[in-house]
């Protein structure tokens, strides 16, 4: 069987950080829509290693490993130091989790809700567009500005 390396990846535009006010010196929440499937995104980031402004546009790709040809990842390593060429090549912000809730809203919308130690995720859309997601996966979260 192979691997699903991508599981979903859309180009947001974002339209709010910290919606809810700021909760974190280092953190913000983005709140962001998809351009080619309407997902609405809320992520936290680390502001101070990677910082995101409103109106940005952000291409962001989840995957289940980082290794170029579909090997499963041991998600418990990660030596970028190897020299081995991986997905974290193309991007500049990555995190790795794990699926914690999938909630059905009806009509076909699902949301998908991760942590990324401790940053937190909630991806909503047509489950159409998210069915590579399952419940309690290990994934990475790859970022990038347009």
């Amino acid at each position: 069987m192979t691997t699903r390396v991508t599981l979903f990846e859309d180009i947001f535009e974002v339209g709010a950080l910290n919606p809810e006010g700021k909760k974190f010196d280092r953190v913000n929440r983005i709140q962001a829509i998809g351009t080619t499937f309407d997902c609405s995104l809320l992520l936290d980031t680390n502001s101070e290693i990677y910082p995101i402004w409103e109106n940005d546009k952000l291409t962001m790709v989840l995957a289940s490993t980082l290794n170029l040809d579909g090997t499963p990842d041991d998600h418990r390593t990660y030596n970028p130091s190897n020299n081995t060429p991986s997905m974290a090549d193309n991007f500049e912000y990555v995190m790795h989790g794990r699926v914690f809730n999938m909630e059905y809203k009806g009509d076909g919308i699902v949301a998908i809700s991760a942590s990324f130690g401790g940053l937190l995720m909630l991806l909503t859309g047509d489950q159409r567009h998210l069915s590579n997601v399952h419940p309690d996966m290990r994934l990475y979260v790859l970022l990038k500005k347009d």
